[in-house]
């Protein structure tokens, strides 16, 4: 693990990232009480990635198109989501 300082990463963005990019753990300390961690962003990152909009939009024409599952109870509630 490595840490540095936000300007000590200012100035050499590609490095860290690229370090970063080979399974390095950063630490950039931004002040005396504030400190971040660089870490890759994959695509499971991306809540709202093509798969998530795609299940949104047909949520939104099940919806609109009246199938529906109204739940009313908490027990109706746990078994929609099996637990």
């Amino acid at each position: 693990m490595l840490i540095i300082s936000s300007r000590e990463f200012r100035q050499n963005q590609r490095l860290y990232f690229d370090k970063v990019d080979q399974g390095e753990q950063i630490i950039v300390q931004r002040g005396s009480n504030k400190s971040y961690v660089l870490v890759p962003v994959s695509e499971d990152d991306l809540y709202f990635n093509a798969a998530m909009v795609a299940r949104i939009k047909a949520s939104i024409k099940e919806s609109s198109s009246g199938e529906l599952k109204k739940i009313s109870t908490s027990k109706e509630l746990n078994e929609l989501l099996g637990l």
